[in-house]
């Protein structure tokens, strides 16, 4: 089979500080693919990662490149900034088989407001969303609309919040399941999250309000913990209630419960070290997930941790 790969750092080169990120998942992926008997493909705007082949493509020119190529393959998969993706994989499930999530499902988690109503009306375990602070408390504020951790803080009071949503602040453990969702769900493993908080003052807040810029800078797979089982229960009961398909990461505050407080319905960052302890190869799951049956579980052996700066050395800082 002929696979299209899609990453929007690599292939439109406006974010340069995404591109290691971006070039890790697309090569975990293209690698992956290949090693199995079939061919990648993938648009580049200059970085090329050692795999399948690069197509020429540029900031403007990155839509109408998956567009065409969709026509001549025989599946594909995408992975952008979560307001883009409703958007990219209506074009890609036009033009061929997409192993990744409905535009429908894409919308659903890439509203983080419309997101976590749906949850909570399962009766999954989120972060409330927050109208007024309350003076001692914490708060988390993020766009609406966003990608990980852009543009998210920690804050110990908000006014308006314009374009972003507050939600109340979980201590916990940060981590996150990564799994393959669809009419078999499959889990593949928990994941370490290392989040680290940066004193930051940008505007979004008065003078008199303590802000800390949160980052994510890698992560540790599998992560060990007796409460695997129920992580990966919230995990997938999340996934089949926002409808998600194919890779999708589960980010969970492990408190008393576990609070999802974000679905990414794409590969992410995680699978860079997942692809280094599973034996499965990840192309094949997807594929079988999209063509046949899953497997019941994945096997596991060791693990394996990486940092943003070890993608940056690994594939160029920029």
């Amino acid at each position: 089979m002929k696979i299209l790969i899609g990453e929007f750092a690599v292939g439109t080169d406006i974010e340069k500080s995404l591109i290691p990120e971006g070039a890790a998942m697309l090569k975990t992926l293209a690698e992956s693919f290949v090693r199995v008997g079939h061919e990648v493909c993938y648009p580049s705007a200059g970085t090329e990662i050692g795999s399948g082949t690069a197509l020429k493509s540029t900031a403007d020119s990155f839509v109408q490149v998956i567009e065409r190529e969709a026509k001549n393959c025989d599946a594909g998969l995408l992975i952008a900034p979560d307001g883009m993706l409703p958007e990219l994989n209506r074009i890609l499930a036009e033009n061929t088989a997409n192993l990744g999530c409905s535009p429908e499902a894409a919308a659903r988690c890439a509203d983080k407001l419309r997101c976590t109503e749906i949850l909570k009306t399962a009766g999954i375990n989120a972060p409330e969303i927050v109208r007024e602070a309350e003076e001692g408390k914490k708060y988390v504020i993020k766009p609406r609309f966003g990608c990980g951790a852009e543009a998210t803080y920690l804050v110990s009071g908000f006014e308006n919040t314009g374009e972003f949503i507050a939600s109340e602040y979980i201590e916990g453990e940060h981590l996150s399941v990564s799994l393959i969702a669809g009419n078999k769900p499959l889990p593949l493993t928990v994941n370490r999250q290392f989040i680290e908080f940066n004193e930051k003052k940008d505007g979004i807040n008065p003078e008199n309000i303590e802000v800390s810029g949160i980052k994510y800078n890698g992560s540790l797979t599998p992560y060990e913990t007796p409460r695997r089982g129920e992580l990966y229960e919230t995990a997938v009961s999340a996934v089949k209630y926002l409808g998600c398909f194919g890779y999708v990461g589960v980010d969970i505050v492990l408190s008393e419960v576990p609070y999802v407080v974000d679905v990414n319905p794409r590969p992410t960052a995680s699978i860079f070290g997942i692809s280094r302890v599973m034996r499965e190869e990840i192309g094949e799951l997807l594929l079988t997930n999209r063509f046949g049956t899953l497997p019941d579980s994945v096997r596991v052996e060791g693990e394996y941790h990486f940092s943003k700066d070890m993608l940056g050395e690994l594939f160029g800082k920029n």
